[in-house]
């Protein structure tokens, strides 16, 4: 059973191609910065539609765009006009892992006030089973929602969870320089 009061998606690039036909009311998209504007989404023709672009990273890099509060911002003021029950929210980042289930995380904790972080993220967790949500962002947005380090909490406990069942994941995230998200977790 869904905790959202509308549909959720998460993909990735790859996959956007079939969503054409799903009704998408409400698109977000998060790209890299240099990445081109992938021909599948203007097959699509959401009512509302936010882009942003940076890194998939949690630390500041050489060469990298950081996720900025600015974003995090932009993400939430967007979804202040998340759809109803008719509505199809689809949120979409290069792989459909980090960015789009972490800024997913966040709208449905800013539209759903009274339930627990751990049962947004097991919600979001539910929608999209690869999820391994960008912990930048959710400390960002935990600070905005005044979630007081539950989202945090909860985004912690499922990157813990994951790499107990997937640990050679442990070793992808070091390599891609986000040694912060896996610090005392396995492997």
């Amino acid at each position: 059973m869904s905790l959202t009061p509308f549909e959720i998606s998460i993909c990735g690039i790859e996959e956007l191609a079939p969503f054409q036909t799903r009704g998408v009311t409400h698109l977000l998209s998060v790209l890299d910065p240099e990445y081109p504007e992938p021909a599948s989404l203007g097959l699509l023709n959401p009512t509302h539609r936010l882009q942003l672009r940076f890194h998939d990273a949690i630390d500041v890099k050489p060469g990298e765009i950081l996720v900025e509060i600015d974003h995090v911002r932009q993400v939430l003021e967007f979804g202040r006009d998340l759809p109803g029950p008719q509505g199809h929210l689809l949120v979409h980042c290069h792989a459909g892992i980090s960015r789009s289930s972490a800024f997913t995380i966040l709208l449905l904790a800013q539209a759903l006030p009274d339930v627990s972080s751990a049962d947004i993220v097991a919600e979001i967790v539910r929608v999209r089973d690869r999820a391994w949500p960008n912990l930048r962002i959710i400390e960002l947005g935990d600070e905005l929602l005044g979630r007081k380090g539950t989202l945090v909490a909860a985004v912690r406990a499922r990157h813990a969870e994951y790499a107990k069942r997937v640990p050679r994941f442990v070793q992808l995230m070091k390599e891609l320089g986000r040694d912060r998200e896996v610090e005392g977790l396995i492997g």
